[in-house]
């Protein structure tokens, strides 16, 4: 009878030890994986708000100990998940309130990076707060991803409010003192490089003025200045970045392609939206420049104004720029992206036979294309009801060895669509034998359940002369209504 109340008992205390208790009470072996393996389900993948996170460690009997902190940072990190920062802020916070040594330096600067990383800025304020009133600095490298991430996020004043406040503290990182001890030069010089990256040129200029004194000896004075440049041009401001150029070419610092480019993409985007017909002119002009400085233009540079030109639709200056890079007459030879913003504004302007014509020069002179060259075209023709040029494309593809799953998804449902159920029916059992899996379903090969698209009414193909009068009379009739509006408005005053 002793014994079997004894183990009644036994089996009762079993049942009533949580599954997790009884699972770490095995052996001293695995004690230590199992904890983690609980703790880490806990805090990543568990359910329940955010006040139950530090009930169910507390039941768990868990040590806090820097190699358990970072091991779930690292989950954290690896789960990137909408609430894995909520919840990693909420273990910090218990770890924080247990034992305040076990947060090192390293797994604080860790946890940073990582809620930086997913975008849960409210966590990532709490936690830099945190680390200020304990008067602890940031690695170089976290306090680069917090600005960062505050400039990604539209946040550049909080950015510099930062900033500043850990310059008043004499909290700003330190990389030592072969590199310059109290580490202003290199967080400011992170600030900069941060917001000229989104075109906040001038708060960045309002930083270098503050740290004249650290940021104007080289290199650092060569990286502010191609960093403010690159600044005013995604900021779009012209003018400044003129001032910019010339301040940096008279002072000596060397310039190279990318800051050029940077102009030249600043020129040609400012002109495109003010004044077309200046496209050609002026960006030669900085190709010139550019020479002039000792730097060759590549592909890249006259890339960009091929875009400019055919955003555009100026047909012909981008076929003589290509035609100039084609006969080595400007200095670099045409890479697959010239001859795709060519080919691509020639289709769109409905020239597909001289396009077609374009694309077998850019193959039998040895320019290799990728997928992505196909995929653009194939859409432009898909786009403008030009399916049977679109399929001649796709073999041109098929026969470079680029075809993949996306180009048949594309192709299927718009034949379908139009009706053309057989040729997509042989395009679907082509990519069945070639082992691809394609995302679009097969109820689209069935007439019965996929609609057709109808027009509802015939296309007309206009001439250019039409066209133009097309226009006029547009502008007359909106003229006309203006001015209805007006007498009308005027009669009831």
């Amino acid at each position: 009878m002793a014994v079997a109340r004894l183990s009644a008992a036994a089996l009762t205390r079993g049942a009533l030890t949580p599954p997790c208790r009884r699972a770490l009470c095995c052996s001293a072996a695995p004690l230590g994986a199992e904890m983690d393996a609980a703790v880490r389900d806990v805090v990543c993948s568990g359910s329940g708000s955010l006040d139950e996170v530090g009930g169910r460690l507390d039941r768990l009997g868990v040590a806090v100990s820097p190699a358990l902190v970072g091991r779930v940072i690292d989950s954290c990190s690896e789960g990137g998940g909408a609430g894995s920062g909520r919840r990693l802020l909420r273990f910090l916070q218990w770890c924080r309130a247990k034992d305040p040594g076990a947060l090192g330096g390293e797994a604080l600067d860790r946890a940073i990076g990582v809620l930086a990383r997913v975008g849960d800025l409210t966590a990532m304020r709490i936690v830099v707060s945190d680390a200020e009133k304990d008067g602890r600095r940031m690695a170089p490298e976290t306090f680069t991803a917090v600005v960062e991430a505050l400039v990604d996020a539209g946040k550049e004043d909080e950015a510099v409010r930062l900033f500043r406040g850990l310059e008043r503290q004499r909290l700003l990182p330190e990389r030592g003192a072969s590199a310059g001890g109290d580490g202003v030069w290199s967080s400011s010089l992170a600030m900069v490089q941060a917001l000229c990256r989104r075109g906040h040129a001038r708060e960045a200029k309002g930083v270098v003025w503050h740290h004249k004194g650290e940021l104007s000896v080289e290199p650092m004075v060569s990286i502010v200045e191609r960093s403010l440049l690159h600044g005013w041009c995604v900021h779009g401001n012209a003018k400044e970045a003129r001032r910019v150029l010339d301040e940096m070419k008279s002072s000596g610092v060397p310039l190279g392609l990318p800051s050029f480019n940077d102009f030249l993409h600043c020129v040609c985007h400012r002109n495109l939206k003010f004044n077309p017909s200046a496209l050609v002119s002026e960006a030669m002009d900085v190709l010139t420049e550019m020479r002039s400085c000792g730097v060759a233009p590549a592909a890249s540079s006259f890339n960009i104004l091929l875009s400019c030109l055919g955003r555009a639709r100026r047909v012909k200056e981008a076929y003589r720029i290509l035609y100039l890079m084609r006969e080595g007459k400007a200095g670099c030879s045409p890479d697959w992206v010239s001859y795709y913003l060519v080919v691509r504004v020639l289709y769109l302007t409905g020239r597909i036979i001289r396009g077609k014509r374009l694309v077998d020069a850019m193959l039998e002179s040895g320019v290799l294309p990728t997928a992505k060259f196909f995929h653009g075209l194939i859409g432009v023709l898909c786009g403008t009801e030009q399916v049977d040029h679109a399929l001649d494309m796709f073999r041109l593809m098929k026969s470079c060895d680029l075809v993949d799953t996306r180009i048949y998804d594309l192709l299927i449902e718009k034949l379908c669509r139009n009706g053309r159920f057989e040729i997509g029916r042989e395009l679907w059992d082509d990519a069945t034998k070639s082992g691809l899996v394609l995302g679009c379903s097969e109820d689209l090969l069935d007439p019965l359940k996929t609609e057709v698209f109808r027009p509802s009414c015939p296309a007309q193909r206009l001439n250019p002369q039409s066209y133009k009068r097309l226009t006029q009379r547009k502008k007359i009739t909106a003229v006309g209504a203006k001015k209805n509006t007006a007498v009308a408005a005027s009669r009831k005053k």
